[in-house]
């Protein structure tokens, strides 16, 4: 049988995606804004098999394959459901994945691995060149709504949408219009307590939420302006309020939830040091404690040695924004 392998990247949300109109649906609240990145992604690869059950596999570093846990099972072999009643097909599929980067710590691993797995059932079915749009609704049907947005490389938009309709992400800019940089540090490399699942169940038990959607607006406004004018000092308030909110909505939910740890707050109080100091370098997070710096190309190297310092810090990510998904030749078996 012939093999398919997409490598598809996170994404770092500069507005977030917390709160659900639909959670089983990935109808999100609000319009999400992000970056796509370049080297956190993930491969999959698929292929048809004779049977009457999926085979899913994690690839190992050293070569291996390990059995996933239930859960991520269950996921797997739903979207891969999606995917055969999309194309009319009864096939099924013979699934590995690998993440090049801490998986369910907070770093956008769902987003680039159902992405990832999309698209490669896409192209095992034979619908490899279905329109990006397309795959990037397939892909929010996962449940992971990040995945839409890692579809597509660049600057991205995914739009709320009204009612019970879903919208697919857009591209904002390309990855060549602005070399942003995002230098991530990983304070904690194991799965996060609670998932981001089950933050989005709670979201609404905040009392900041309403608060932070009416703010949205004009935060969207400013975010699409920084991308298309390149202003980094517009761009980086407006992500850390956000980081700062989705934290604020989280710890104040029924029962809350708190993701940051010690780590969390060395870092964040580092990259303040780094902007007294002259350089342009803001923070976000998404729903866990490692924390992303945002920088220009110029910053970057000093940026990743002060974070390398930080006793808190295990390692340092330095990534950028990316193109895109990925047809591999190198397939995982």
């Amino acid at each position: 049988m012939t093999k398919t392998t997409i490598s598809a990247p996170a994404n770092i949300a500069f507005i977030k995606y917390w709160g659900a109109r639909d959670l089983d649906r990935a109808l999100p609240l609000n319009t999400s804004i992000s970056m796509t990145l370049d080297r956190c992604v993930t491969q999959c690869t698929i292929e048809l098999i004779h049977g009457d059950q999926d085979e899913i596999w994690l690839a190992e570093s050293h070569g291996g394959f390990s059995t996933p846990e239930p859960d991520f099972q269950r996921r797997v072999k739903q979207q891969l459901d999606r995917m055969r009643r999309w194309a009319g097909s009864e096939d099924r599929f013979r699934v590995a994945t690998r993440n090049t980067f801490p998986s369910a710590a907070g770093l956008a691993s769902s987003a680039s691995g159902f992405a990832a797995l999309t698209l490669a059932a896409a192209g095992a079915l034979g619908k490899g060149g279905t329109p990006a749009a397309e795959l990037s609704g397939l892909a929010r049907g996962s449940g992971s709504g990040s995945a839409s947005r890692s579809v597509l490389g660049g600057y991205v938009e995914w739009p709320a949408g009204e009612g019970d309709r879903g919208k697919e992400a857009v591209q904002l800019a390309d990855a060549e219009h602005w070399d942003l940089r995002d230098v991530i540090a990983v304070v904690e490399i194991g799965p996060k307590a609670v998932p981001s699942l089950e933050g989005h169940r709670r979201a609404p038990t905040s009392p900041y939420l309403a608060r932070r959607l009416e703010l949205l607006p004009e935060r969207l406004a400013k975010v699409r302006r920084a991308i298309a004018e390149r202003d980094l000092d517009l761009l980086g308030p407006v992500i850390e309020e956000e980081a700062v909110d989705l934290h604020l909505i989280a710890m104040s939910s029924r029962p809350p939830i708190f993701y940051w740890a010690p780590g969390t707050v060395a870092v964040l109080r580092a990259v303040r040091e780094l902007r007294q100091e002259g350089l342009a370098a803001w923070a976000t997070m998404d729903a866990g404690a490692n924390v992303h710096v945002i920088c220009d190309a110029d910053s970057e190297e000093d940026v990743a040695e002060r974070l390398e310092s930080l006793a808190a810090v295990g390692f340092v990510i330095q990534d950028s924004v990316g193109t895109g998904p990925e047809s591999d030749d190198e397939h995982l078996f």
